[in-house]
């Protein structure tokens, strides 16, 4: 597996290895003793799984609030994304900062977003599968988010506003100024 740093500590991209023949792959898209070595201590406890049919499809920007907060281990099955996670740890010398990351099933990539970062991905293709790993279970209670295009934040995703596919619940988060970090 090879770990790639991010300009945000903590945030890291993640490339198991993959081993092709005329048949097609095999991949270990997650080893724990793997993880361990390269010095990610994570224990996972439940894998989420999504679907977005449209090209547009914009998810986020969620987490969750202390004592509920989740790592994420992100990968796309299917299609692309592209991720982003905002800082939003008080006192962080990248509050407020953003990453953004195209993580494709063409890629191989995976993004490791730790607990106190905002989270969202807006899919890049049709059809887009995307699964990931938390390490703490989904508590409506803690369930926050921070609105997707705050000029604050200044997030280029890549894509016209008026493209973008939104559920209700994520058209009506607060601000990053107005939002809840605990």
């Amino acid at each position: 597996m090879q770990v790639q740093e991010t300009e945000i500590p903590g945030v890291l991209l993640l490339t198991p290895k993959r081993f092709g023949d005329h048949r097609g792959f095999f991949s270990e898209t997650y080893n724990n003793r793997l993880f361990e070595e390269a010095g990610i201590h994570l224990n996972f406890v439940q894998d989420n799984q999504s679907l977005s049919v449209e090209k547009g499809v914009l998810r986020g920007l969620h987490y969750q609030l202390e004592p509920k907060a989740q790592d994420k281990l992100v990968r796309v099955i299917k299609g692309a994304i592209l991720d982003i996670a905002v800082d939003i740890r008080h006192g962080s010398p990248t509050f407020g900062k953003h990453i953004s990351a195209v993580i494709s099933q063409e890629n191989w990539q995976q993004i490791l977003v730790p607990k106190g970062f905002a989270h969202g991905f807006i899919t890049l293709e049709p059809n887009t599968e995307v699964v990931y790993k938390v390490t703490d279970y989904y508590s409506p209670d803690h369930e926050r988010g921070i609105l997707w295009n705050d000029p604050e934040l200044g997030i280029n995703w890549g894509i016209d506003p008026s493209e973008v596919v939104l559920s209700d619940r994520d058209k009506k988060h607060p601000r990053f100024s107005d939002a809840d970090f605990g």
